[in-house]
């Protein structure tokens, strides 16, 4: 790699590491190039990325970033899980490890906050973007759904009376 592409890729890691609401690192030294492309799949699927970087150019790239701190994980063969939403690239990586021990998540940053091994498997168990847009949404039509069972339920009250009243005079 000659020296316009180490400054190349410099620029796109600090990018990610700028852009990225979660970045994890793992060590993924004896894993196949199959689980790599399964790994990848998983975070394809979750709106995430994986990335394998030189440790020393993820170390310069890092240098004056909020998640500096993170430099102490980039020792041996580490990949890089990330993604803009908080949680997606924490859960991927924690499901990958679950099924597949090669696979060893060291840490990793949110935002200006250095994660080590529990902070990474915390944030997995967070609710991600979606799910808490869709409990906000539940909570919001919840007294709507509220109003019109009851006023609904008195027209059935009636109907039901009704109709009893009807198979007695039959």
């Amino acid at each position: 790699m000659d020296r316009a592409q180490k400054e190349k890729v410099v620029e796109e890691l600090g990018q990610i590491f700028e852009s990225s609401g979660v970045v994890v690192v793992a060590h993924y030294a004896g894993l196949t190039v199959a689980d790599m492309q399964d790994l990848r799949a998983r975070a394809r699927a979750a709106e995430a990325s994986v990335r394998v970087a030189k440790n020393r150019l993820a170390k310069i790239a890092l240098e004056g970033k909020p998640c500096e701190s993170m430099t102490q994980y980039l020792t041996g063969m580490t990949v890089l899980t990330f993604s803009e939403d908080p949680v997606a690239a924490a859960k991927v990586a924690e499901d990958f490890a679950k099924s597949n021990a090669k696979f060893e998540i060291l840490g990793g940053a949110m935002g200006e906050n250095a994660l080590d091994r529990a902070g990474v498997e915390a944030v997995s168990k967070m609710p991600s973007r979606e799910e808490l847009i869709a409990s906000i949404v539940g909570c919001i039509g919840a007294p709507a759904s509220n109003i019109a069972g009851a006023i609904g339920a008195p027209a059935s009250n009636i109907a039901s009376i009704l109709s009893t009243i009807e198979e007695k005079a039959a």
